[in-house]
């Protein structure tokens, strides 16, 4: 699906433009030179089969052309409409995800068993770091059925994630300068990975996951910033030791393991108290918003956090 772009607002614009390039300052301007552009090709583009999921909201849809052409995803690029136009070559399909590590079970999941899980529509709010954010209808199951599967060791405190390396396929895995270290790493705590909110997504607004999204599975944590929702996993291990994430070992003092929605607590160089939503105000969104705690899932959370001190998010 090719990005939509109106002509009197640049997609870098949509987050205030300080904001988006002062996150990207350390990695360089180099990132974006030589990407070639491809036409992004859903190559999974088909209907799901889903249940009614336990979580709703009352909001308003983000426009399924926003959310599928204003993300982030750094291995097709820096820039907001680099994954819708640079995943085009990327191939979906076929896939396979291997749990390891402190488990009774190791296993390797193909996708055809993936898809077979047990799927629920779930609605939920996503808050970007940078201060932007979208209400997405995600297809998925609970992190914790995957887990089940493969008996989790009593020792295992932790969840580590990876993402594919193909280089030849995700054109900002390539070239002389890497805007990140790669594989793109993410972990959650146990308890977070098994807690209810926490799924594995394979589609949004009812149909499979677009290339630029995260196909075919991505991880969807919706108290958490975006950041954390690593895309196009393969490898699960569980661990004893708090596993490494790209963006902390990018930059320690603005994004941490924990990274919690805390509009309570202000990224060094920018502020956390509202969000641009997008989609609201105009296809991109003008409207501003106060951000809640734990990203409106407070009720839900908040207890797996007591005597912690949140403000060591970043």
């Amino acid at each position: 699906m090719p990005a939509y772009h109106p002509p009197h607002i640049p997609s870098s614009d949509i987050t205030p433009k300080h904001i988006y390039l002062s996150r990207r300052n350390f990695i360089g301007a180099a990132a974006a030179a030589g990407f070639g552009f491809a036409t992004a090709g859903d190559a999974l583009a088909a209907p799901l089969n889903a249940v009614p999921g336990p979580y709703k909201l009352n909001e308003k849809l983000t426009p399924k052309e926003a959310v599928t052409t204003y993300n982030n995803f750094y291995e097709f690029g820096v820039n907001k409409e680099d994954p819708a136009q640079n995943s085009g070559a990327f191939k979906p399909t076929p896939w396979s995800v291997k749990v390891e590590g402190m488990v009774g079970k190791p296993k390797e999941f193909g996708l055809d068993e993936i898809l077979k899980m047990k799927l629920e529509d779930r609605t939920y709010r996503m808050r970007c770091v940078e201060g932007w954010s979208m209400v997405i209808p995600w297809i998925g199951f609970p992190l914790s059925a995957l887990l089940d599967q493969v008996d989790p060791l009593g020792s295992a405190k932790y969840v580590a994630f990876e993402t594919v390396v193909r280089p030849e396929e995700m054109p900002g895995q390539s070239g002389l300068f890497q805007a990140l270290t790669w594989p793109y790493v993410e972990g959650l705590r146990m308890d977070e990975a098994r807690h209810p909110l926490t799924i594995l997504a394979v589609g949004l607004y009812g149909e499979t996951l677009p290339n630029q999204n995260g196909a075919p599975i991505r991880l969807v944590v919706p108290w958490k910033y975006g950041f954390k929702g690593i895309k196009s996993i393969v490898k699960i291990k569980l661990v004893e030791e708090q596993p490494q994430t790209t963006w902390k070992n990018s930059n320690a003092r603005e994004y941490g393991f924990y990274s919690n929605v805390n509009p309570a607590v202000d990224h060094p160089r920018w502020s956390q108290a509202t969000e641009q939503r997008i989609g609201e105000g105009g296809f991109f969104g003008t409207k501003r918003v106060d951000t809640l705690p734990f990203n409106g899932y407070a009720d839900q959370v908040a207890s797996l956090y007591t005597g912690m001190d949140l403000r060591a998010n970043y």
